[in-house]
């Protein structure tokens, strides 16, 4: 039987790396653009850094650049953002399939929302460079804050008395991160984690889209 939760959700609240896009590729060349501009002979690969993904700020940092003191980190990882900034706006990421057609259908029907761990600004740059901004009622980042994932999504679930949502990841800290809330955590299996047993997963986001999209149509009005 399906959790009863779900058949009731009234808004989704989405993950944004390994969930709307993959943008590593791009983060590593905001790192290596800083790199370049100080003479440094670092380089970082889309694959030095995907495994990190998801993570908060410190942790992140202190897993990317393990030879500086925390307040030098933050330090580089100031001017790195800027890099980052700059080039999503220039040449993005992948979006994955699916993902502004699915947005513009759902929010037909629910409200939706961002939550991610990344930095101030990246959700806004991102949903500027994808032109999905009209199908988004509101985001949290991490960077605004530096709170955990699901003290930001109750954040916008106090704000907006959201009454029935659901989140939307790719991680197992997601998953957990949703306990945490509580609500029910949807599953995607493309993007950079992986989860044993979930309740609810999707395979695309064209998927999903069908799914909420049918589940808010069967309901009597």
């Amino acid at each position: 039987m399906e959790n009863t939760q779900i058949l009731n959700t009234d808004s989704l609240i989405f993950d944004m790396d390994g969930t709307l896009w993959d943008a590593v590729e791009t983060y590593a060349n905001g790192y290596n653009e800083y790199f370049k501009a100080n003479a440094s002979n670092r380089f970082f690969t889309k694959d030095d850094l995907a495994r990190y993904m998801g993570l908060e700020q410190s942790v992140y940092l202190q897993a990317t650049m393990p030879e500086f003191e925390a307040e030098d980190r933050e330090r580089v990882y100031k001017e790195v953002i800027e890099f980052q900034y700059q080039l999503i706006a220039e040449v993005g990421g992948d979006l994955y399939p699916g993902v502004r057609e699915g947005l513009e259908a759902l929010s037909k029907h629910y409200n939706l929302f961002i939550v991610s761990n990344c930095p101030e600004f990246t959700i806004m740059h991102f949903m500027k460079w994808a032109k999905i901004e009209d199908y988004i009622t509101d985001t949290m980042a991490h960077g605004v804050n530096f709170k955990p994932k699901f003290e930001n999504i109750r954040y916008l679930i106090e704000k907006h008395q959201l009454r029935s949502p659901c989140y939307v990841g790719d991680t197992a800290s997601d998953a957990l991160q949703s306990s945490k809330v509580p609500l029910p955590f949807v599953f995607v299996n493309y993007g950079f984690g992986t989860i044993p047993h979930p309740e609810l997963s999707f395979s695309s986001f064209a998927q999903l889209t069908e799914y909420f999209t049918k589940l808010k149509s069967s309901r009597p009005c």
